[in-house]
């Protein structure tokens, strides 16, 4: 009985690319909390006991955005087909988070004990690098494949991220002319505005507009608003009613919590909007 659950709403779902559903859905935003709440405690416990100093700050976070990029690229890597075997299933949610968490926690470690022997002076500038050229590896992989397999659309990779630009810009100067939220100026709820609206703008124009292929919506709530409206641009409201209360709140309870907390909520809320867009966006760009 408990291995059929198991199988039909989290082994199945991955192995034949079945759309999410309820069940699995709710587990991984669940794991995606514990995660982040783990890694903190863990993060001050081993700052006590002086194993380590890292402070995750604005500077660190943007650093690691190479790392959720990377995410998107490595997910459609797998969308391809090249890799076969069970082995490809670490390219996909969930198992790709814990792939990439300990990628990143190990690049983080090495950087700064490169940092500690003296090799460079400041750490995050190796980790962001290290991340970047990882990004660049795959991508130039990916370019590779879409070459001699398929077609790269140049057209796509502009147009979705121009949607995403002035849609960010229309939302941000709402929300700092309009409502007067000063601090939306912050370098982090600008990514935050820009990853979302990044993954709205890539699946509404590849549900709507993809002149050659027509993508699914995979995720349970914006799949029913998709069949309701009959438009995936609903995706763009959807945000918005998700991005003003998050914004706010994050903004109230910023002075009052833990900075480290802080910025690994938001950090959390970044991937989950940067990486399927990524994601999204890079699909489309080789017709995969």
């Amino acid at each position: 009985m408990i291995s059929e659950f198991i199988y039909k709403y989290y082994i199945d779902p991955i192995r034949y690319g079945q759309p999410y559903n309820v069940v699995d859905t709710l587990t991984y935003a669940v794991i995606l909390v514990l995660g982040v709440y783990i890694f903190y405690r863990w993060l001050m416990s081993s700052r006590h006991l002086n194993r380590i100093r890292l402070t995750v700050d604005t500077a660190f976070i943007l650093a690691t955005l190479p790392y959720v990029v990377l995410g998107g690229v490595l997910r459609v890597v797998q969308d391809t087909g090249i890799i076969q075997g069970d082995i490809q299933f670490l390219l996909v949610t969930p198992l790709i988070y814990f792939v990439l968490f300990f990628f990143t926690l190990g690049m983080i470690f090495f950087s700064r004990y490169l940092q500690a022997q003296g090799v460079v002076k400041n750490f995050l500038s190796l980790y962001a690098f290290a991340g970047i050229m990882s990004v660049f590896t795959v991508v130039l992989f990916l370019a590779a494949w879409g070459i001699t397999m398929t077609r790269i659309d140049l057209f796509l990779l502009f147009v979705i991220p121009l949607m995403a630009v002035a849609a960010t810009a229309l939302l941000w100067a709402f929300m700092r002319y309009v409502l007067s939220w000063k601090y939306v100026n912050h370098p982090l709820y600008v990514t935050l505005l820009f990853s979302h609206m990044l993954d709205a703008s890539a699946t509404s124009y590849g549900i709507d507009l993809h002149p050659a292929l027509r993508y699914v919506e995979q995720h349970v709530v914006g799949s029913n608003l998709i069949a309701w409206t009959h438009t995936a641009f609903i995706m763009f409201p959807l945000k918005l009613v998700v991005l003003f209360p998050a914004i706010y709140v994050l903004e109230m309870y910023r002075k009052e919590a833990d900075p480290d907390f802080w910025h690994l909520v938001v950090l959390a809320m970044i991937v989950v909007g940067l990486a399927p867009g990524i994601r999204d966006m890079t699909r489309m760009v080789l017709y995969v």
